[in-house]
């Protein structure tokens, strides 16, 4: 298609503040010199959308585009003579036609352009829809059991909502590094899921004492890192039934903000915090070549495994049920939106 067939305007959804998606129509996006332009077809619905939303993340300016992941087929290529030549750039053997995928901020959009750098190519045979539904928890789960905390083999590791999408992903990818890997969910059909994906022990904490049970499981000893997506809820407990030396990981706010605490509540067990983001390990061309490289190779080799729960069409409606579905806790894997055909 040339940029003389390219609509003048196009189809996104967005927020005019804090509240429900709208759908709006906004300016053809123009590719800088060190852009891609992308055709999006499919994209991934994530909490993260949930907190632009309702205002615990602020976005620079109001309306602002939603979504956080898509993918689609790459239109145009970098026109900087310098990224062209660039080593990084050649190594990846962008190719106009191909399905790429991206996570990145103001994708729920008909096209979108972003830096070349965030552009990652999809491996031969793997459509867009999986794409969109694989990258954003599959990068943020790569990353996070590789650098928040370093998983390793007899680790016992607490992942919390296991049966969510991230949870699903964790599970699986800790399984594959020989971690005995504890699950918390809400429902037995939850526990089923989580046990299918990875997850050795599972917890329904609606019906068991979650903070006994695994200590029954560790021995006493406690786990050596916790994944926690949750934040409020179950913020207090992860202090008993991490082991001494253990590492917390908080990185959602499902139930609500983290409340403020003192550093000395770390002291008695000589505890590590960490709140990671996954876009800063992602910041370099390196960075996000290796794991996208690291991703969709646990895929094409059976270790990670993605599970769609519902698919939504790209309507005020249909993002916000989405949306809405994904905060009441009843949902399982991951949701998706048909952006285009």
């Amino acid at each position: 298609m040339s940029s003389g067939q390219y609509p003048k305007t196009i189809k996104a959804i967005q927020y005019s503040a804090a509240g429900g998606p709208e759908l709006n129509d906004i300016p053809f996006p123009s590719p800088a010199p060190n852009e891609m332009l992308i055709r999006v077809e499919w994209a991934g619905i994530n909490f993260i959308d949930t907190y632009y939303r309702s205002g615990v993340y602020p976005v620079p300016a109001h309306p602002a585009t939603a979504g956080d992941e898509a993918a689609g087929v790459l239109l145009e290529l970098p026109t900087d003579p310098a990224i062209l030549a660039d080593p990084e750039f050649k190594a990846r053997n962008y190719q106009v036609g191909q399905i790429v995928a991206c996570v990145s901020n103001a994708t729920f959009a008909e096209y979108i352009v972003k830096p070349w750098h965030k552009v990652l190519p999809v491996p031969a045979g793997i459509d867009s829809k999986l794409a969109a539904a694989v990258l954003l928890q599959g990068l943020t789960a790569t990353t996070f059991i590789e650098e928040a905390y370093k998983a390793e083999a007899g680790d016992y590791i607490l992942v919390h909502a296991a049966a969510g999408g991230l949870g699903l992903n964790l599970c699986q990818l800790l399984k594959a590094r020989g971690v005995h890997v504890i699950g918390s969910v809400s429902s037995d059909q939850k526990a089923a899921l989580a046990k299918e994906n990875g997850a050795e022990f599972v917890v329904v904490y609606t019906k068991e004492d979650l903070i006994k049970r695994v200590g029954e499981i560790t021995q006493g000893q406690g786990v050596h890192a916790v994944f926690d997506g949750v934040g409020k809820a179950t913020w207090d407990g992860n202090f008993e039934m991490i082991r001494r030396k253990g590492t917390i990981v908080t990185f959602g706010n499902a139930s609500g903000v983290v409340p403020p605490f003192s550093p000395l509540k770390l002291g008695p067990k000589n505890l590590k915090i960490v709140r990671p983001i996954v876009g800063n390990y992602l910041v370099t061309p390196a960075e996000n070549h290796h794991y996208n490289t690291v991703l969709w190779d646990a895929v094409k080799s059976g270790a990670l495994q993605t599970h769609i729960y519902k698919e939504y069409l790209f309507t005020p409606e249909g993002v916000g049920a989405a949306q809405d579905e994904q905060t009441s806790g009843k949902t399982t894997g991951k949701l998706v939106v048909k952006v285009l055909n």
